[in-house]
């Protein structure tokens, strides 16, 4: 049965409460690390950035890759061209880890992203302390309030925020916090549907300024170029270039889609 958000919401927000004891810890951690690569580093350039995604199954899709290795990946994806490297940490519903992250970050000069169900400041700790460049904040986990302390901590860590909507109403919402990155998502978080043709209207009113990024439904450079078209400057991909025999050429075949812009 395909997880629904509320229960992956539910389910991290138990693992939170049981990390309670350990907030000191994490904060002090968070603030020793070294700095990471810089985020803004994925959102520069003349074409669309490919953000590869360490991924070992989903709720929707399975099994993808259960037995990957996260560094030799993220070397390959780094190899095949990818400008930032995405790490899912969930490890109910996706089978991810902190640790898939911190082998990550050893193994690639990239920028990483921390790819989970944010709720609590501590998540944050701990991305920072493993040292993730930047994190996902999902506009439809949040409340307003809690989008608001999320992102003013993650800009106290020098963490980069990639905002995640899913539609016009919560692209509002998301710009309400100037973030520097924007992701609109094809999947229905709600439903776990994925509809690419979906997100054109809100690709297209990311403002100029920001970056947007095109999320989920993405296996092909033809579905690269489509997106461009919408105004993308940087896609999110995991099953497709996790799942494949040559991760590092499926990531090459996505590189080098020239970016359109938006009038916004």
């Amino acid at each position: 049965m395909t997880a629904t958000l509320k229960r992956i919401l539910d389910d991290t927000r138990e693992r939170v409460r049981g990390m309670e004891p350990r907030a000191g810890e994490l904060e002090a951690a968070a603030r020793a690390a070294p700095p990471a690569p810089d985020w803004g580093a994925v959102l520069a350039g003349l074409d669309v950035a490919v953000i590869a995604e360490v991924k070992r199954r989903s709720p929707s899709a399975g099994a993808i890759a259960p037995d990957l290795e996260p560094a030799r990946l993220a070397a390959e994806y780094e190899r095949g061209g990818a400008r930032a490297v995405s790490v899912l940490t969930d490890e109910v519903h996706f089978g991810g880890s902190l640790g898939d992250l911190e082998e990550v970050r050893g193994a690639v000069a990239l920028p990483v992203l921390r790819k989970d169900f944010i709720v609590a400041p501590i998540q944050l700790y701990e991305a920072k302390a493993a040292g993730a460049s930047a994190v996902l904040l999902i506009v439809r986990a949040l409340e307003d309030a809690e989008l608001e302390e999320l992102s003013e901590t993650a800009l106290e860590l020098g963490l980069g925020r990639l905002v995640e909507v899913h539609g016009a109403g919560e692209l509002e919402r998301a710009l309400a916090l100037d973030p520097e990155s924007v992701g609109v998502n094809s999947r229905d978080l709600d439903t776990f549907r994925v509809d690419l043709a979906a997100i054109e209207a809100t690709l297209r009113e990311v403002p100029s300024g920001i970056v947007a990024v095109a999320e989920s439904g993405l296996g092909c450079r033809e579905d690269v170029v489509r997106v461009a078209e919408w105004g993308a400057d940087a896609v999110l991909v995991g099953t497709a270039l996790a799942g494949a025999p040559d991760p590092g050429r499926a990531v090459s075949d996505l590189t080098g889609v020239e970016r359109r812009g938006r009038d916004g």
